[in-house]
């Protein structure tokens, strides 16, 4: 990984970090979730690492399905704020504990609209558990009821998160150099 690395300006959260958040979110969910049917619903892209290390922290039975979301066009998010649905669930959420797991949180408009979509399907709850969050970019109220880290307005990839498709193998989350990207920072890069 030596070549990406170099685009990297600074690492924002180590690996040992991002096990030692994930197991004590683990922990958590196993805690509030035990006796309850849990299905964890991964939004795609960026989310699957996220997910796959969660997952082996929780200590309940739980299922996982997947969605897809496209939210913006190109490098930038539209003003038109339109979100589509590229995949949806396999699995009927009627009555099911649904608790989304995501990447990261920018304004939260693509995470209200799929927390709205997923209400009309009749789930017992819906809840949101996402690795990063960046309140400093809030446009609507969303409530996160896990959080793995805040984090500044900066243009961060690693471990699922991506530019261009690159990046997402990375083992931390690192801030990219910014003569590599251009516009304002995305609200979601799924």
């Amino acid at each position: 990984m030596g070549d990406m690395e170099k685009d990297i300006a600074k690492t924002l959260i180590t690996r040992e970090a991002l096990e030692a958040r994930t197991a004590e979110l683990g922990e958590a969910i196993s805690r509030d979730y035990a006796d309850k049917d849990l299905l964890l619903v991964c939004i795609l892209k960026g989310g699957v690492l996220f997910l796959s290390d969660l997952i082996r922290t929780i200590r309940i039975p739980h299922e996982i399905d997947f969605m897809a979301i496209s939210s913006y066009g190109g490098t930038r998010v539209e003003s038109s704020g339109v979100v589509r649905i590229l995949m949806d669930l396999n699995a009927n959420i009627e009555n099911r504990n649904v608790l989304i797991v995501e990447d990261i949180i920018d304004t939260g408009r693509t995470l209200s609209y799929i927390t709205e979509n997923l209400r009309t399907r009749n789930p017992a709850s819906v809840k949101i558990c996402t690795l990063l969050n960046k309140p400093s970019r809030r446009e609507v109220d969303v409530r996160l009821d896990y959080v793995g880290f805040d984090i500044p307005n900066e243009f961060v990839v690693g471990y699922g998160l991506d530019y261009n498709e690159h990046y997402r193998n990375l083992s931390f989350v690192g801030v990219l150099k910014p003569e590599l990207y251009r516009g304002p920072v995305e609200e979601s890069r799924h």
